[in-house]
């Protein structure tokens, strides 16, 4: 796999982690750089524009969920894939961390060859998904047109109620990026409406009717993403 040109910033203040995440990620050809702080990891984030930034949680002067939160609020980082770090016993780190917008999380302690492989697969997400233009996108066999409220799957046309559409193009427009519930409330029903995640719950299923099973999976304990199949 042809990673030249792809930067990865590892944010994290032990340094024999750094040492081994950067050595596995600049042996797969990447070009790699590091922080040991979440306010360094915003100052040379700024300089090197990464493609990807590894944060770790517990940091000195800035941990990581404040550093993703304030990268998140930049326009240039907005779109810039963002994992984090975390122990297997640090699950509310996790919805957090979701919460600021992370795309994804890998636990410690870190395995190499595990790392490598979901940095890889991280990277090629969008790969799949072709943005036709502004308002449509086609994934697989799905087409769904943002402007007109339509969807079509294997070219036969499926009928979504204003909100079940709304929800699939939230999370398809980020496939394997997972969202919380409290992303998808804040991004499909504002603060117009009381709902309650039974409402969230409903939608998900009438999607997986109306599409089956395979494009939405649930995250236990956090929220929902979009598969791709």
């Amino acid at each position: 796999m042809n990673n030249a040109g792809q930067k990865i910033l590892i944010v994290d203040d032990e340094p024999d982690i750094l040492e081994l995440i950067e050595y596995n990620l600049k042996k797969e050809g990447y070009q790699v750089f590091t922080a040991t702080n979440g306010q360094e990891g915003i100052t040379v984030a700024k300089k090197v524009h990464p493609d990807l930034i590894i944060l770790d949680i517990m940091m000195p002067k800035m941990d990581g969920i404040e550093a993703c939160r304030l990268m998140r609020a930049i326009p240039e980082f907005k779109n810039t894939f963002m994992v984090f770090l975390t122990a297997r016993s640090e699950e509310y780190s996790e919805i957090a961390g979701f919460n600021v917008g992370a795309d994804d999380y890998i636990a410690k302690p870190i395995k190499p060859r595990a790392l490598v492989s979901r940095i890889n697969a991280i990277l090629r997400r969008n790969a799949g998904t072709e943005e036709v233009s502004e308002n449509k996108l086609e994934i697989g066999d799905l087409v769904i047109d943002r402007e007109a409220y339509l969807v079509f799957q294997a070219g036969n046309k499926v009928v979504l109620a204003k909100k079940e559409f709304e929800l699939l193009y939230l999370l398809a427009s980020k496939p394997g990026k997972v969202y919380t519930r409290e992303s998808i409330l804040k991004n499909i029903w504002e603060d117009s409406v009381v709902v309650t995640n039974r409402t969230i719950d409903v939608h998900i299923r009438k999607l997986r009717e109306k599409l089956g099973e395979t494009y939405v999976s649930t995250v236990k304990g956090v929220g929902y993403k979009f598969e791709l199949s």
